[in-house]
Order: structure tokens, then sequence, then C-alpha cells
């Protein structure tokens, strides 16, 4: 059988019969339509064309052949006779490439602050307004990173710190550090490699890194990149469809993942408003979904849109059944109450990741080191804190912090944003030199504060009088001004001097 031409593809360009191109091959969806997480607009949009550069960033490779029934895949398409769009010229755009052409070199990144303040001027306006999106008024994504500020350190002094180590055990493995790659959705749109580039810079650091269920990379795909040796999670959406979250987990724990995340702060998406103004509502994405989701308001933004298929029935019942599914660790992510944790020890969990979504998901929610403080004193007083590992994340932006956090009681920290960030702006590079400077920041910070191991850091070693009392006063504040602009952000490249 030969190949299609573009003309026999555009014939199909409605909803009585669609047909889109994904890397030169055709495909009928004509009965997925009204199924489509994203909805069928952005389908039709490309109906009878070639939808690969809209496909990409937001489904994993896979999607269609695990998706879609083999009788809707039409074969190869001969790409020389398909129509070329004339796209008009963007000025946004250009102005945009312009500043990648002048981005600061790599090695004038001197912290993860540094990143951020790069990928704002260099992502796509889209891309950036989904990573660093945060719920209504963004007054918790504020707080977590500014509750950090409230704690001082009690340094020692006259210790032998001339030999300092830095490793920790997380959920039995043995790591590096103690900070892990936490699961973030929608790699591709920062970077073509997507979350392959979190696993090799993973790899590179021995670090863990945490699967995101809506990576745009399949799991496949991310674990196919991984090293022997390296430690990987998954995290876990639940599905309404309790089959397909079945699946998920027994084929993450054959393909050697080492703990299951199940994410409980999520039962319905946050409203994130800087993502819905970037007017992403039509690139929707998931496959998870089986019927019904063609209602999902694309208004809400990409979030919205990806998520339809979570069970928002999700409850403290079903957490039998996990451990039914799998001898993997199970942790709870997304806990932001003390009595949670305690029930979580109760019905047995390995470990809970004390956090708000990184602020996107319940405006006013606490910030996860100030919980820590009041959980592990909990923990402690029923001499439970050594029946649950204990992890948090959001606002993590110096090695102080994870300092912080593993002197009051955590076993590690997460951290999501300033990797996607370094990822966006320079690639598996980028993320390599952002956990080395971490990494160097530890150390030195462990010498200075008089420690050579992480289990001589306590509670000891901190001022916590002021962590209660939130900053934030109004819904603009030095944070959202302008991502830490009185820092010295790195010098764009004078391209007429090159």
């Amino acid at each position: 059988m030969g190949k299609l031409t573009g003309a026999e593809v555009a014939e199909h360009s409605s909803t009585a019969s669609c047909w889109v191109v994904v890397h030169g091959k055709a495909y009928d969806v004509t009965d997925f339509l009204p199924e489509h997480p994203g909805g069928q607009k952005i389908i039709l949009k490309y109906a009878g064309k070639d939808a690969t550069a809209e496909f990409d960033p937001i489904h994993p490779p896979d999607t269609l052949d695990k998706y879609l029934d083999r009788s809707k895949h039409l074969g190869p398409v001969d790409m020389s006779t398909l129509a070329v769009e004339e796209k008009a010229v963007d000025p946004e755009e250009e102005q945009r490439l312009e500043r990648v052409r002048r981005m600061p070199q790599l090695d004038q990144c001197y912290n993860l602050m540094d990143f951020e303040a790069v990928a704002k001027r260099v992502m796509k306006k889209t891309a950036w307004g989904y990573y660093s999106s945060g719920t209504e008024d963004e007054m918790t994504m504020r707080e977590n990173h500014t509750a950090f500020h409230k704690i001082w350190f009690r340094p020692r002094i006259l210790i032998d710190v001339e030999q300092v180590s830095i490793s920790t055990t997380m959920l039995g493995t043995p790591v590096s550090v103690p900070f892990y790659v936490t699961a973030t959705a929608l790699g591709k749109l920062g970077h073509p490699d997507g979350e392959v580039c979190l696993t090799r810079a993973s790899a590179t650091h021995d670090v863990v890194q945490m699967i995101p269920t809506l990576a745009s990379c399949s799991f496949d795909q991310i674990v196919d990149a991984k090293t022997p040796e390296q430690t990987q999670w998954l995290q876990l959406y639940v599905n309404k469809d309790r089959e397909i979250t079945r699946r998920i987990v027994e084929h993450a724990e054959a393909r050697g993942c080492k703990g299951l995340f199940i994410t409980v702060d999520a039962p319905q998406l946050g409203r994130r408003e800087k993502d819905m103004r970037s007017k992403f509502a039509d690139q929707g994405s998931n496959v998870q979904s089986t019927s019904g989701a063609g209602a999902v308001d694309r208004s809400q933004g990409a979030a919205r849109a990806i998520s339809s298929f979570i069970d928002p029935s999700l409850s403290w019942k079903d957490l039998p059944f996990f451990r039914s599914l799998t001898s993997m660790p199970i942790a709870l992510k997304g806990v932001q109450r003390v009595d949670d944790v305690l029930r979580a020890v109760e019905a047995g969990m390995d470990a809970v990741v004390l956090s708000n979504h990184g602020g996107r998901q319940l405006e006013y929610a606490p910030p996860a080191i100030e919980l820590l403080a009041d959980v592990m004193t909990a923990l402690r007083a029923r001499g439970w804190e050594r029946k649950i590992e204990v992890y948090i994340d959001g606002g993590i932006r110096r090695a102080t912090d994870i300092i912080k956090a593993v002197c009051l009681g955590a076993k590690g920290v997460g951290i999501g944003r300033p990797f996607l960030y370094a990822m966006s702006a320079y690639g598996t590079e980028g993320v390599e030199r952002a956990m080395q400077l971490l990494k160097d920041e530890m150390e030195m910070n462990m010498r200075l504060l008089g420690c050579t191991s992480i289990d001589q850091l306590g509670p000891d070693l901190l001022d916590t009088r002021g962590l209660s009392v939130h900053s934030v006063s109004g819904p603009v504040d030095h944070l959202s001004r302008s991502v830490y602009d009185p820092l010295i952000v790195p010098a764009e490249r004078n391209l007429s001097k090159l």
C-alpha cells in the first residue's frame, strides 16, 4: 500500500470525518473527538493537516498507539504533498527568539533564581504561564518561599568540618543528597526532550526522580532513559477507572520504580489564573480519560484541560486497594494537616509529603516548612517519628532551605519548578548545573553550621520563633513583581561583540 497524499488527508477535515497527521502518519480521530479531554476544538483546528507541532509538547509519544484503536491508524503520508500553511509573522515570538540568542552563558548562573529569571525571558508565554502559575492571588505560592526566611540558624563553632558528607537515604535508597526531582507536568513545554532531561541530570548526580502521571514523555520513555543504578518513584493521579490505575501501578513496579506517591490534594485542580490568561485553553492533554471529557471548560487553562480523569471520590477507604496492588513503599503526597499525618501512620503508609502543590491548589494552605515543625512535634510526642518518613516540597530555592527542613525532621525535599526553569533555558546541562549548585551550597552551609553529616542536623540548630507569622500582605510583592529582580541577573550576551 502506497503513502497517503496530502489531498486525501485534507478531504477529512470535519466532525463527520476527521483525520490528523502526527509524525508523518495519518490517524482517524473522528470517534475520539467527543472524548478528547482538551475538547474537539483543538483537534478540528488541525483536521486534515499536520498536527505534530501541537501534539508533541502535550502528549507522550505512545499516546496514539495506546489509546487509539489500530483500525484508526491509517498509515504513512507523503509529507511532500501536504499543504504547508503560511504562518503570520509573530512580533512577540521574534522578540523571544532574539532573547534566546542573547541568553547568558550557563556558567553565569550562580543560583536557582538565576535560572528562573532567564527562563522567564526565553520561554514561550503559554509555557511560562503554565509552569509559573499559582492559584488565585498566588499568596500561597509566595508564602511557600517566604516561610523559609523566618527560620534562622544557631551554628556551632570549633568543629572539625574538613570532611563533610551530604549523602543520606530516602525510602531505604542511598542517595547523594536529601532532595529529589518532584513530579511536574508537561516537560516538553519547556524543552523538546521533556522529562528525559530531568532523568539524565538525576543520573549524573545520583538524585531520585519522581515520574509524573502527566508527563509529556511516556512513562516507558522516561524509565528507558535511566541508568541501572538510578532510583525513580511514581507520582500517581488516581483515575476514576480503577483498572487503569491498577495497570499503571503494576507496570511501574515491573519497570523498577521504588516508591508510589499518591497525590491527595487535587480532587479538583485550583484556579490558576496566570495559566488561564495565557489562552492555553485549546491545548488539551491527558490520555487516561475514557468518556465524558468533552465537557471540560478549556477557559480554565492547560491545568484543568489535562486533568479531567482525576477521581474526586478518592478517600481513606481506598488505601487498602493501593496496598494490595504493590509492594512498593506508598506515600501520600499533598498532606496539609497534622492529624492527617497521624492518620497516615495508623493506615500503615510509609511516607507523607507535606505539600500544598506548589501553591497551585487551595489558596492559604499552610507552607510545608511551617507544617513540618508541627508535624514532627506531634510525631515525637507519640514516639512515632520513626514509623513514617516525612518529606516536603514547595518554595525551596537554596540549600539552606533544604538544611532547615532536614533539621526539623524531614528525610528530604522535593524540588520542581527550579529544575523545570533550568531545563527550559539550558536543557539537561542546565539541570545538572542547578543540582551541582545546590550540592555546593549544601556542603558549604553544612560546614558553616558546624555539621559533617546529615544525621547531625537537628532542631537545636534552628531558631523557629518567627515561623508562624505569615508575611504576605498583598497580591503584589517582591517575588511576584519580577522574579527576584533585586538580585543581579546574568547579563545577556552582546551579539555584536561575538
